[in-house]
């Protein structure tokens, strides 16, 4: 007898679902019981824990354009799953949940694990989020799931009460009233805009004559239009952090990231242009953005929500970045007058030249730009990058030149930590044939990696590429909370809160049969990439670094300048080694390489 577990994976097969991430227990017994009943044309990957789980199935939805699916038990393992599915919500990843349930005649006996499922998903899963209770009502909830989740780009989510997946499916609801009859099959919208539309941003766009375009996510698979349009207007690109792979970084006119992570070239491009083309970003900070009515504005985004929401616009265009690009480009006008761009390129010029500068400077032991800075041309051709937030993500959105071909993302609306693991371990398993480099902070290292190397250790072998690099910069300090107490709040560190506990990274991922490295000297920074990059064996580098290198914005406001002096009167433990640090980072900025 099938049962109603037999039948969500053969649904799930049906619309393509390959891989399902998630954590057994007995409130989705009924489910993990069907993987072991032949051959359902699903893999199902255990994760250490739930929150790995969900953060896997955004990163594959991220990494291979298809949905992503995660699974967890009743109770405890359902709750765990929300930190990875808001990552996905607040990306606009497609995630469908499959959550357990206690038995439907228990429900409302204060039972043991009973939550209320539909009021806790009520708002990550606020599309769609649906309880079954007889058979019938299975087939529709995954189809709607499914279906929802891909159209919204969002997280959708179906509970199984544990009695309900044991009963019979039921394949084929009764032809009666009240019953629904779903299907499979997903057809998009129309991608590009009215044609009237267009002509209306292409004469905004003819008459601006220093134009500055950002890309985000949504222009990920834009790179040719977006190249197209920038050399036709002579515009510079800046990247939200999200689109870091929109185009690659060796064009001389790309300004890198844009925001409190970014560049001074970004920060430029920004404040001195008279047109904004906004493509496939929801970037929220308008501190960042030209002043109000400084600059005229076009916006594409697939999703019309996401319209006019950053930056008052004068035309907005709904629809795929890629296919409203190209259907723009034959009514944009050459610009034959190209000081604007040769100014943005010198701006990127001298700032490569003052991150090289910073990137060697001397610190104890090792300067973390540095460590990002030596990857960037040893990077391998088409790898995978996930980032984790703190400090690290600030050196991965400066330092790291990406080329084409290659893929990166981190946890960009909720920002939270522990992402970048579960990230290229789902990576890893989309693209087992390309190289993953997972880039983290000690900080989240302890808080989800640690966990996570675990399961790494047993999947590799079966990956066609073993290369996988986990690096972890291992300065002992939740660095970027420390420096935002520093810089926003006027506060001095506080060691209770931000000192770490002193713990092995490489000697640890030895134990676990992967390859280990310790670098704490500058010298062997370079040397260390390589033979990562080189090894047979998932390796972790426990790069040793200076938490006193700061990360600073591209511009320091008096505001922050005031803040930091507060702080560091009011007895910052690392003051000597934060002002030495902060000193040379301000002259590299001002006399770069003297």
């Amino acid at each position: 007898m099938a049962t109603v577990g037999d039948f969500v994976l053969k649904r799930l097969a049906a619309w393509g679902v390959k891989r399902i991430y998630g954590y057994p227990g007995d409130g989705i017994n009924g489910v993990i019981g069907a993987f072991g009943h032949g051959d359902t044309g699903i893999e199902f990957v255990q994760a250490r824990h739930e929150e790995l789980a969900a953060f896997m199935a955004c990163a594959h939805a991220k990494f291979s354009g298809e949905v992503g699916v995660c699974l967890a038990t009743s109770g405890p393992g359902a709750i765990h799953l929300l930190n990875g599915l808001y990552d996905a919500k607040m990306d606009h990843q497609p995630v469908v949940a499959i959550v357990g349930q206690q038995s439907r005649m228990a429900l409302g006996g204060d039972y043991q694990q009973e939550v209320d499922l539909m009021s806790l998903f009520k708002d990550v899963a606020h599309e769609f989020v649906q309880m079954a209770t007889t058979p019938e009502q299975v087939r529709h909830l995954i189809d709607r799931a499914m279906r929802i989740a891909i159209e919204r780009r969002t997280v959708t989510c179906v509970i199984l009460p544990n009695d309900l997946q044991e009963m019979k499916a039921v394949e084929t609801p009764p032809r009666e009233h009240g019953t629904v009859h779903s299907g499979i099959g997903y057809t998009g919208h129309a991608v590009t805009p009215r044609h009237e539309d267009l002509q209306r941003a292409a004469a905004l766009l003819n008459t601006g004559k220093k134009v500055a375009i950002l890309a985000g996510a949504g222009a990920l698979h834009a790179t040719d239009a977006l190249i197209a349009v920038a050399d036709k207007l002579g515009a510079g690109i800046a990247k939200a952090l999200l689109g870091k792979a929109a185009v690659p970084d060796a064009l001389p006119y790309v300004t890198g990231a844009i925001g409190l992570l970014g560049t001074k070239p970004s920060w430029d491009l920004m404040n001195e242009c008279d047109t904004l083309l906004m493509v496939g970003s929801a970037f929220p900070y308008s501190e960042f953005l030209p002043k109000e009515g400084k600059a005229r504005g076009v916006q594409i985004d697939i999703d019309a929500r996401m319209l006019n929401l950053r930056y008052p616009m004068k035309v907005c265009l709904t629809g795929d970045s890629a296919a409203t690009l190209e259907a723009l480009l034959p009514l944009l006008e050459q610009k034959t007058d190209r000081s604007w761009r040769e100014r943005v390129e010198k701006n990127v010029r001298e700032w490569w030249q003052v991150l090289e500068a910073r990137a060697m400077n001397e610190a104890r032991p090792l300067n973390p730009q540095r460590v990002f800075w030596e990857l960037s041309p040893r990077l391998p051709d088409n790898a995978i990058l996930t980032c984790d937030s703190g400090s690290c993500a600030s050196w991965y959105a400066r330092d790291l030149k990406i080329r084409p071909g290659m893929s990166a993302s981190l946890s960009g609306g909720l920002a939270t930590m522990g992402s970048a693991l579960p990230y290229a371990l789902a990576a890893k398993c989309v693209h087992p044939e390309r190289p993953v480099i997972a880039m983290l902070g000690d900080g989240a290292m302890q808080m989800l990696g640690v966990n996570a190397l675990i399961t790494l250790a047993h999947l590799w072998r079966q990956w066609a590429d073993p290369r996988m690099v986990i690096m972890v910069l291992n300065n002992g300090d939740l660095n970027m909370v420390t420096w935002e107490q520093r810089i926003t709040e006027g506060d001095a560190k506080l060691p209770a809160s931000q000192d770490l506990p002193t713990f092995p990274y490489a000697a640890y991922a030895e134990l676990l049969g992967l390859r280990g490295i310790r670098v704490n000297h500058p010298d062997q920074v370079a040397e260390a990439w390589e033979t990562a990059l080189a090894s047979p064996v998932p390796t972790l580098l426990e790069m040793v670094t200076d938490p006193d290198v700061p990360p600073l914005p591209p511009h320091v406001s008096p505001k922050q300048a005031v803040h930091y002096l507060r702080a560091l009167l009011r007895g910052d433990p690392d003051a000597t080694g934060i002002v030495t640090a902060t000193i040379k980072e301000v002259w590299d900025g001002l006399f770069p390489g003297r």
